[in-house]
């Protein structure tokens, strides 16, 4: 089969005659790549889900899709294992291309795998919104790395038409800084509170909202030229410093996907978009206090201003 310019409909050859098969499809935009969810299960699944509303396109060209199926290859090699709540996630390699499984104590288990070079991410097995939600971000990811695409584990604030970029682990304060902002620094808002898209066009890196923003509901079909990148740390006093490009690249390598951090090609492309990254904008680190003033300083000194 292959599908039709306005993926309403997909053509079958059965017997060596044209037919149509008639499925529900939906057609998402992300940092300007346009994807769809083909068949029912999928599209009625995603409803369950908040934050992809915003992100919905009208028919147009995609560069690929997510398709239901039911043939689950077998993943011949497991290249990362992770856990977050009671789900055990295993990422490797099929014979023809990557596999994610997804399992969840004591229930079934959702499958995600796609061919190498293909334009199609097939799924199978349990679509309860905690691993589909997931899923689909390790499908974009896929899909969109080639293109100078990646998603950043971080917090993003806006002001005055450019997005700052907050990094650091789980429980450092990146969303506690940035409501900072929201309170103390007129005219910044937030972007994304947990995994923004990057995307490097014409040595240019642009941050994009997305539908995958962790606890904090902010959902923004939006883009801004990206400012700079500030590491967080935890600290009795407010001081804030300029980095080198080896400090740089320590600070933004551990909030890239780790999915991808173990497969060469795949590196390659995160190693490009890194690289890209740190020529375009200034690192900073920033040890801080929960206040007032740590916001603003980390604001006078990469916007020059007197707040």
């Amino acid at each position: 089969y292959f599908p039709s310019p306005t993926g309403k409909v997909r053509w079958l050859i059965v017997n060596g005659l044209l037919s149509l098969e008639m499925k529900m499809n939906r057609t998402y935009q992300v940092a300007g790549h346009r994807f769809m969810l083909w068949g029912d299960k999928l599209c009625k699944a995603v409803e369950g889900i908040a934050g992809f509303r915003p992100f919905e396109s009208q028919d147009g060209e995609v560069l690929f899709a997510f398709m239901e199926d039911t043939a689950v290859p077998v993943m011949g090699n497991v290249e990362y294992t992770f856990g977050y709540e009671d789900v055990r996630g295993f990422f490797g390699r099929t014979v023809k291309g990557f596999m994610l499984k997804l399992e969840p104590s004591g229930g079934d288990a959702l499958y995600l795998w796609c061919t190498d070079g293909g334009n199609e991410v097939r799924i199978c097995g349990n679509l309860s919104a905690r691993l589909y939600r997931f899923a689909l971000w390790v499908g974009y990811g896929l899909m969109t790395l080639p293109y100078g695409t990646i998603a950043v584990h971080s917090s993003c604030i806006v002001y005055r038409d450019r997005a700052v970029l907050f990094l650091g682990e789980s429980g450092t304060g990146k969303s506690t800084h940035t409501r900072l902002w929201r309170e103390h620094v007129e005219g910044a808002f937030l972007l994304n509170d947990d995994s923004p898209v990057l995307r490097v066009e014409d040595d240019v890196v642009r941050v994009y909202g997305s539908p995958w923003s962790g606890k904090t509901p902010c959902y923004r079909q939006e883009c801004y030229k990206l400012e700079a990148c500030v590491r967080l740390s935890q600290a009795p006093y407010n001081r804030i410093t300029r980095l080198s490009v080896l400090q740089a690249y320590g600070a933004v390598h551990p909030s890239c996907p780790p999915e991808f951090a173990y497969d060469n090609g795949l590196y390659d492309h995160v190693s490009r978009c890194v690289d890209k990254l740190l020529q375009a904008v200034p690192f900073y680190h920033l040890a801080c206090l929960p206040d007032r003033e740590a916001a603003r300083l980390a604001c006078r000194t990469i916007f020059k201003d007197t707040i």
